[in-house]
């Protein structure tokens, strides 16, 4: 082979080379490219009134619950119980007692009831009958004073032996009349210490009757308002066996047996740390955000702060505010317990540019957002206005434009 030939070859096999190692970086080149589109995720700055807020946890509460508790009966039994965790009625039934036993012994007083009431309707038609025979008696032995009263009258035209006599029949008739007298009103006051004392009897068994037929009334439990039926737990059988109260428990009087909250007064119950104590009061606006239904939107309006702080029961011990912010009209799906938030809106910026909070970065000092253009990310400054847990609001740049959600120099440095 000449030397102009190897001349030329060794040209070719350069320029060849020098083609490859040009496509070999173009080709790197376009892949670092689509890499940094691909690796660093962006969000859009949006426009608009960006709202300041302070961010709480806490539940749903009823600010109405009514407790239902066991009646003043003896020897209660459940035998019936309205579905646990449904809404109730006001005036449906809740509970039912075992009535038998109550029953069976209003039977039994009720008999007594009945022979009392016969024993002193005897006694009352005895004392009339004894009452008319006393008046006869009177009757008589005043018709006998009378009589001999008139007869002692005629001494001055009888003989003085008839005269000693009629005298003698008028004493006897007088004492005979005292004598039916005090026998009338021992007769009187025998029959009303017997009748006083048959209808005590009669009344002991008529409050007896009525005391049994009250406690039959109260062994049917009503539910008072409308709302969510939730039963207590019966600790009866120790903690480690504590379950809600169920058909067959036994039950005493006067214990909590359910809990009715008013599902038309729910509230959001939030704890407000003490830093943020003096940010918030009364009227301010509030967003509610159940967690078990994120899509449904409540917005509220604080109604009551505590006035003090209160001690928590986690560990280590913690102290906060409490803030209740009344729902106007609960949705139906909503429940007493529910673990839920509250961004409690403390400001209002109109008009502003945000970004996510994790979209904002610190560069020699100051704060820098990462815009993308055209594949590629830069730097810009900007001036913070307002900042919340989970977005800030700037100034410095448009809106829509797109901002890198990771720290673009510290991502390409490791590469």
């Amino acid at each position: 082979m000449s030397a102009r030939g190897k001349r030329i070859r060794s040209w070719v096999i350069s320029l060849t080379v020098l083609l490859a190692i040009g496509g070999a970086s173009a080709g790197v080149y376009r892949m670092h490219q689509a890499h940094a589109v691909v690796s660093f995720p962006v969000a859009p700055a949006r426009k608009g009134d960006f709202l300041v807020i302070i961010r709480a946890r806490g539940e749903l509460k009823a600010s109405r619950s009514i407790q239902v508790y066991a009646p003043i009966v003896p020897q209660l039994r459940i035998a019936w119980l309205a579905p646990s965790g449904t809404v109730i009625h006001q005036g449906d039934v809740m509970i039912r007692f075992d009535s038998s036993a109550a029953e069976q012994q209003l039977q039994q007083k009720e008999a007594a009831l009945q022979q009392a009431q016969a024993s002193l309707d005897q006694a009352v038609a005895q004392s009339h009958i004894t009452a008319e025979q006393d008046k006869s008696d009177l009757a008589d032995a005043q018709f006998n004073v009378e009589k001999a009263t008139l007869e002692v009258s005629k001494q001055e035209i009888v003989g003085e032996i008839q005269a000693a006599e009629s005298r003698i029949d008028l004493g006897l008739s007088q004492q005979k009349l005292k004598v039916a007298q005090a026998t009338a009103d021992l007769h009187a006051a025998s029959d009303r210490s017997r009748i006083g004392s048959l209808t005590r009897v009669r009344d002991y068994n008529q409050n007896d009757v009525t005391i049994t037929r009250q406690r039959i009334a109260q062994m049917v439990i009503q539910a008072p308002i409308t709302g969510f039926l939730n039963f207590s737990i019966n600790y009866s059988q120790g903690w480690m066996n504590a379950k809600p109260y169920k058909v067959g428990d036994s039950v005493f009087a006067g214990m909590i047996l359910a809990e009715i909250p008013d599902l038309n007064t729910l509230e959001m119950e939030g704890k407000i740390e003490e830093i943020d104590r003096g940010r918030i009061s009364v009227g301010q606006g509030v967003q509610v955000h159940v967690d078990s239904l994120p899509e449904l939107p409540i917005s509220a309006t604080i109604g009551q702060i505590s006035p003090l702080a209160e001690a928590g029961y986690e560990y280590p011990p913690t102290r906060s505010f409490k803030a209740w912010a009344p729902i106007s009209h609960p949705d139906s799906r909503l429940r007493t317990g529910m673990n839920s938030g509250m961004d409690i809106i403390v400001n209002r910026v109109p008009n502003a540019i945000s970004i996510p909070a994790k979209a904002l970065f610190t560069r020699n000092g100051k704060p820098v957002v990462y815009l993308a253009d055209g594949g590629r990310y830069r730097p810009v400054e900007v001036e913070l206005l307002a900042r919340n847990p989970d977005e800030i609001a700037v100034s410095g740049i448009s809106a829509g434009s797109m901002v890198a959600l990771v720290d673009v120099e510290k991502k390409e440095n490791k590469r």
